[in-house]
């Protein structure tokens, strides 16, 4: 059996920047089947946000002899602030399929990377003047990335580009608890001016269906399951994989499960540390994006943060990862994949 430490991903730039656009599971993503969930009217008004960020008038402004408008100007942001599981995604994604032009989709940790990679004034040059930079899963992790995007979104929306962003936390609370953010206010509110906000409550779609805990097989369950992947599966022990997504920057992690329809974790345990623990949840987006579902023995995946760390600034994060990772081991048997 194929194992996932044997693969080393190499991807250009151009590579990196030729993945920015929507996930498969949203290829057909739309405002139109988006389901708002009745309980929660704030999604609905989600919807009818990016319907007017999109450039669609209300249905009352379009006649004749409509009133102008005395509404402020439009902000070149729209920043979607809500809980994992609440369909952000699928809205910036249907965004950006409404949106005609140069566009882009990453997600925060791509275009950081990409700026890594291309260069500041390069990336700025690649970006400068698309239509649309969609970012999904924004965050602010350390004061580097607070500085460079902060400089760079300054820079595209001076290039007449608008800015469509989601995130599990306010934009005016950005970065809190995870590094010095006070140091850096100026910059976490020039990023935070630039949008409308648009809060969406509700609960996780993925535990509609899903209750309890990620699913843990035994041995003989594990390859019998991992043999219905031949060919399209890695097996490997968990502190192996954690071992080697430390080699690969997790803008890379895309390449690293190319091709896979699943992937098989033997003998999971608690995580020791913060790092590994952030490289996980990183890995684990990048199969929720691919639909590559997990099969795992040892200690249920939903249970491998410790209290300490569900105690702390990166709590949200941890949610999210724990939330994809009981989705993915749950998946039907006979499920599609890919």
């Amino acid at each position: 059996m194929a194992r996932l430490i044997d693969r080393q991903p190499g991807m250009t730039a151009a590579e990196l920047v030729g993945h920015l656009s929507p996930p498969p599971q949203f290829a057909t993503a739309s405002l139109e089947n988006y389901e708002p969930d009745p309980r929660f009217a704030s999604q609905r008004d989600a919807v009818e946000a990016m319907r007017l960020f999109a450039g669609d008038r209300p249905a009352a402004s379009r006649g004749l002899f409509s009133r102008k408008s005395t509404a402020p100007a439009p902000k070149p942001g729209v920043y979607l602030d809500g809980g994992f599981g609440v369909g952000k995604t699928h809205l910036l994604a249907a965004l950006w399929h409404r949106t005609r032009g140069r566009k882009y989709f990453g997600t925060f940790i791509e275009y950081t990377a990409i700026v890594g990679a291309l260069g500041y004034r390069e990336a700025v040059a690649h970006f400068r003047g698309a239509s649309l930079i969609a970012i999904d899963e924004f965050e602010l992790d350390d004061p580097g990335d607070t500085m460079v995007m902060s400089r760079l979104l300054g820079e595209l929306v001076a290039s007449g580009s608008r800015i469509a962003a989601t995130s599990n936390t306010p934009p005016h609370a950005l970065g809190e608890g995870r590094f010095a953010a006070q140091d850096f206010l100026r910059e976490i509110h020039a990023l935070a001016d630039r949008f409308t906000t648009v809060r969406i409550d509700g609960e996780d779609y993925r535990k509609r269906d899903i209750e309890g805990h990620a699913v843990s097989l035994d041995d003989d369950e594990f390859d019998e399951r991992i043999a219905d992947h031949a060919g399209s599966a890695t097996v490997d022990s968990f502190a192996d994989v954690l071992r080697h997504l430390a080699t690969v920057h997790p803008s890379r992690y895309v390449g690293l499960i190319s091709g896979l329809t699943a992937i098989g974790l033997r003998d999971v345990e608690v995580l020791q540390n913060q790092t590994d623990a952030l490289r996980l949840v990183a890995f684990v987006d990048r199969l929720y994006d691919a639909q590559v579902r997990i099969l795992a023995t040892g200690v249920a995946l939903d249970q491998v943060f410790s209290d300490d760390m569900l105690a702390g600034g990166y709590r949200k994060k941890y949610l999210r990862a724990t939330s994809r990772m009981i989705a993915l081991t749950s998946m039907p048997r006979h499920a599609p994949v890919g």
